[in-house]
């Protein structure tokens, strides 16, 4: 029988989530498929709001097509636009894919940059996308928030109704999370999201951090 915990301070949640995730996964990285810092760029751009099932399904023809900088800024478009039509919104982000391949070209020989303010300034990149490049292509103390992290953190009790945008997130779980560990925070997170906390129906029943829940603590 599960002990629910009802009173908790918040460095004390936080240990027992992470003691619980650096057991259960302790080798853990993105599940896009790359060869490359800029295909990985390219694949996290076109996963903004798709699943990564469906990037992984579109990637490889387009990565053979376009491998690196210097073969997609050559492209137009509406050439990228044919691999990708089956993504979210595919006529943007065959424009950011080509426009950021020419500025990568143009300013940077073609390399990934990693400094924060540098990828940013990359058409179609945002501080998520730019987390993500800095945490798994460059190793860098980053957590990136999407959807799913959002979510999980605010059902696990980990940030407060306070921290209602995606920043305010990812500076509240940076607060209590160890250096080492925030590069696999972003993982842990969204995979526990996308596989059991999951949006409109989550497995609390398998849930193995159900005794931590405060919604399952408030409804028992």
């Amino acid at each position: 029988m599960l002990t629910f915990v009802t009173t908790m301070r918040k460095e004390e949640r936080f240990q027992k989530v992470l003691a619980h995730f650096r057991e259960q996964m302790p080798q853990v990285t993105t599940e896009l498929e790359f060869g490359s810092v800029f295909q990985l760029l390219v694949a996290v751009i076109l996963s903004a709001q798709c699943t990564d099932k469906r990037i992984n399904q579109v990637t490889p023809a387009l990565f053979r097509r376009y491998p690196d900088a210097q073969s997609m800024a050559q492209a137009e478009p509406e050439d990228v636009l044919e691999y990708i039509s089956s993504v979210s919104y595919p006529n943007a982000k065959a424009d950011h894919i080509v426009k950021m391949a020419r500025q990568l070209v143009a300013q940077y020989q073609g390399e990934v940059p990693s400094d924060m303010n540098a990828l940013l300034d990359l058409p179609g990149v945002g501080r998520k996308t730019a987390n993500v490049i800095q945490s798994v292509a460059f190793g860098k103390s980053a957590l990136a928030v999407d959807t799913h992290v959002y979510r999980v953190a605010h059902r696990l009790g980990l940030v407060s109704k306070n921290d209602n945008t995606p920043f305010k997130v990812e500076q509240a779980l940076v607060k209590h999370i160890p250096e080492e560990d925030i590069p696999n925070a972003h993982h842990w997170l969204l995979l526990h999201g996308r596989y059991v906390c999951t949006s409109r129906k989550p497995h609390c029943e398998k849930c193995e951090l159900a005794m931590l829940c405060p919604k399952l603590i408030l409804v028992r």
